[in-house]
């Protein structure tokens, strides 16, 4: 069957009521008829999850060809509890220079106070960060497309570079959602999604997971995990259920309107790079099309230089697009990110032309949102 299929029929641990949707159980104590069952692995306390959070947990399998899964409360919870359930102080970790910004935070700040030495990395490096791995790496953590300036990373040839030198890969997979790319299919022993974003689809949830084919991985995540006292609410677990269930259908919407968009933007003035792995035009194209079987609604545009007060005018002259931070809603979104940025000197976004915009493209009509950045870019052009 194919995967749409699939997450559609992932039924676990059902009771006699046979509905469509697993019923949320609302409750932290589970009474248990014996002293084996009260002591063995099944659903014996709601932190550990009850029937909503396992039939989540079958369904994102599906979309990752994962055997294990976690659950945590965000997407960031599910970044930190990948990495820290692999490492220890006097161990390093190598980090992508693009990954998500509160996970480059979580390493700089929480780790380096645990112990543990960081090093980043352009996300261009490919089969050379062989020669960034120490005697005591143990982690190298990826995100592709990178965070905010959307570059694509070699993940096959880093992925095998780590194995032969005995290394885990953690990948952040939140905007390829396991629809558009599988990270362990590519040889990476550790995949993360921020459920926060498509699988919800709504902007009315938080979750994170994490995913292994490894038993010895799985074992160490679940470990941390219990040790850390995370988990993921019922009702949040039956909403990020709910939301898979349509994901396939909606990521093709939202990559028809990105397309749409950004091609109708690639036209303008104002506009002096589309940020688009898409495009031909995007430096990485080709190692997007070998491992991507496609896009979604998320991608970022250069403008030319302009004044902060143009800038302000324009993102204030919205209509359609709010300026929120996350993504993957049926809602258009668009933010300033210039002061997000934080890249190694030699890193290509530090020679852009102007601002960068992260344009989150969602449900609403193409032309609507097309009107909607003409009129903001009228009213920047009026202003001095």
């Amino acid at each position: 069957m194919k995967d749409e299929t699939r997450l559609i029929h992932t039924k676990a641990g059902r009771g006699p009521v046979n509905t469509v949707n697993p019923p949320i159980e609302r409750g932290s104590t589970v009474l248990l008829p014996t002293r084996d069952v009260l002591y063995g692995d099944g659903k014996t306390y709601g932190r550990m999850g009850l029937t909503a959070q396992r039939e989540l947990e079958q369904a994102l399998k599906v979309l990752e060809n994962a055997k294990h899964c976690r659950l945590a409360t965000n997407g960031l919870q599910s970044c930190a509890l990948a990495i820290g359930a692999v490492v220890k102080s006097g161990d390093h970790i190598l980090i992508s220079d693009s990954i998500y910004g509160p996970t480059r935070r979580f390493c700089t700040r929480r780790l380096t106070a645990m112990g543990v030495e960081m090093t980043r990395f352009s996300p261009l490096i490919g089969a050379e960060i062989k020669d960034l791995i120490q005697p005591n790496t143990h982690a190298i953590v990826l995100e592709s497309p990178g965070s905010l300036t959307f570059d694509i990373m070699d993940t096959p040839a880093i992925a095998a570079i780590a194995k032969a030198n005995g290394v885990i890969t953690i990948f952040d997979n939140t905007w390829g959602v396991g629809v558009l790319h599988k990270p362990l299919d590519l040889g990476v022993d550790i995949s993360v999604q921020a459920l926060t974003k498509y699988p919800v689809g709504h902007a009315d949830a938080m979750g994170g997971a994490v995913l292994t084919n490894s038993d010895s991985l799985a074992a160490q995540i679940a470990t941390c995990s219990e040790d850390w006292g995370i988990s993921l609410a019922p009702d949040d677990a039956y909403t990020a259920l709910r939301g898979l269930r349509t994901l396939h259908t909606r990521l093709k919407q939202h990559e028809a309107t990105a397309y749409t968009v950004a091609h109708w933007l690639q036209e303008r003035p104002e506009v002096n790079q589309i940020l688009h792995p898409g495009f031909a035009s995007h430096p990485e194209h080709a190692l997007w099309k070998r491992d991507f079987s496609g896009a979604n609604g998320l991608f970022g545009v250069v403008l030319n230089e302009t004044s902060e007060r143009k800038l302000d005018a324009f993102l204030e002259a919205m209509k359609l697009f709010g300026m929120g931070f996350s993504w993957g809603g049926y809602e258009s979104l668009l933010i300033p990110c210039c002061d997000q940025l934080n890249r190694l000197p030699s890193d290509r976004i530090q020679n852009r032309a102007g601002p960068l915009l992260r344009i989150h493209t969602g449900l609403e009509s193409p032309q609507d949102l097309i009107d909607d950045l003409s009129e903001s870019f009228d009213v920047m052009a009026r202003t001095t």
